[in-house]
């Protein structure tokens, strides 16, 4: 069978039995492979869905997660009645899959749009921050428990450290004396950047629905006004800090350069994106703030910068085992970028503290 009559086998399973028209492959994410579906509704007008064939080798309960997303995807729907969300279809018993050998299906709304890879757009950003802000306000009052941990200890720090220290012990492909710089310095901040692990374990900072991918590209924003339309890309949906979804997005998005730049002296915090992104997230989510997540707010943009940099320096260590590379030093490289610009927050920790600050007041 081919890809085409692949697809319309699988939607058929998802119950459009609108006439087909054919597919587009679609780049969207290093993962998954996705497909414009396109139909022909009964009164002769055109109507696309998106079809994904999930990647299971990332993802190895591919099960657990499409259970996660259907009930958030659904809580959400169930609270905005006519507005535009994120919809995964059902097949006849029910379910938000199709599973066919080594293949797993699953169907969503398309939603006409555009994506920014890279943005110097300021109210792009802020527009961003205020997407994911809703999105952990929707979800406020969703019952973590019933979420599975599809990635267990994701964002565990305290785990992701342990993981080095054993890479360096095991040192498999003779690396280790070669980036003993690199190893100092993580280690020696090793407390500071397991600060959000240990002060949730304590019972101080409350496990939220978090989305775990928090870059710019995952908002689907209006291709006339720039207007954040949905988040997309639920796969890492699951309980987690609101430090992680903040932290992670100031990391990708507030970065002067890539975080593979080989000139990683470069790498700094950009305040204007800070600020942006800071605007718009807090804008929607400062009400519904505790103390302490709020004085950790500007600190998580280490903790997830330092904790990334554990886990490509031991990939390194390793022997370049999970990260797809480029080159024999890439994740050296993507090391060193993360801790330059680990370095450079912790300069500014200060003003980025002011700046969550302000935000927050502006938003009471």
């Amino acid at each position: 069978m081919d890809l085409n009559e692949k697809l319309l086998e699988v939607s058929r399973l998802f119950r459009i039995d609108y006439e087909y028209l054919g597919f587009e492959p679609i780049q969207m994410g290093n993962v998954n492979r996705t497909y414009k579906v396109n139909f022909l509704l009964p009164e002769g007008t055109p109507k696309s869905f998106l079809v994904q064939n999930v990647n299971t080798y990332a993802f190895r309960n591919p099960v657990g997660l499409m259970e996660n997303i259907d009930k958030v995807t659904e809580h959400i729907r169930r609270k905005k009645p006519g507005q535009l969300t994120l919809h995964f279809h059902h097949t006849a018993d029910r379910k938000t899959y199709v599973a066919d050998g080594s293949n797993f299906w699953r169907m969503t709304n398309y939603v006409p749009s555009v994506t920014y890879d890279t943005v110097t757009d300021l109210q792009v950003v802020r527009n961003a921050g205020a997407a994911f802000g809703q999105f952990q306000m929707d979800l406020a009052d969703f019952d973590i428990h019933e979420l599975t941990e599809t990635i267990p200890g994701f964002h565990n720090t305290r785990s992701r450290y342990e993981a080095l220290i054993r890479s360096v012990e095991a040192n498999k492909s003779g690396r280790a004396s070669q980036v003993r710089e690199e190893i100092d310095f993580l280690l020696s901040v090793q407390d500071l950047a397991c600060k959000l692990t240990d002060l949730q374990r304590a019972g101080q900072l409350p496990l939220r629905v978090t989305h775990n991918d928090t870059k710019i590209n995952n908002v689907l924003f209006d291709p006339q006004t720039n207007e954040a339309k949905i988040v997309i890309d639920l796969d890492t949906v699951m309980p987690g800090l609101m430090g992680h979804d903040f932290g992670d997005a100031i990391r990708f998005a507030a970065n002067k350069v890539e975080e593979d730049c080989p000139d990683f002296e470069k790498a700094q915090v950009d305040m204007d994106v800070f600020r942006a992104f800071a605007e718009g997230f807090l804008a929607k989510t400062a009400a519904g703030l505790t103390e302490t997540e709020v004085d950790t707010l500007a600190l998580s943009c280490f903790v997830l910068t330092a904790e990334l940099a554990t886990r490509f320096l031991a990939d390194y260590i390793d022997g370049d085992l999970y990260f797809k590379v480029l080159s024999p030093e890439h994740n050296l490289v993507r090391t060193r970028c993360q801790i330059a610009l680990a370095k450079d927050m912790l300069k500014k920790m200060p003003e980025m503290e002011q700046v969550v600050r302000h935000c927050v007041a502006a938003a009471k």
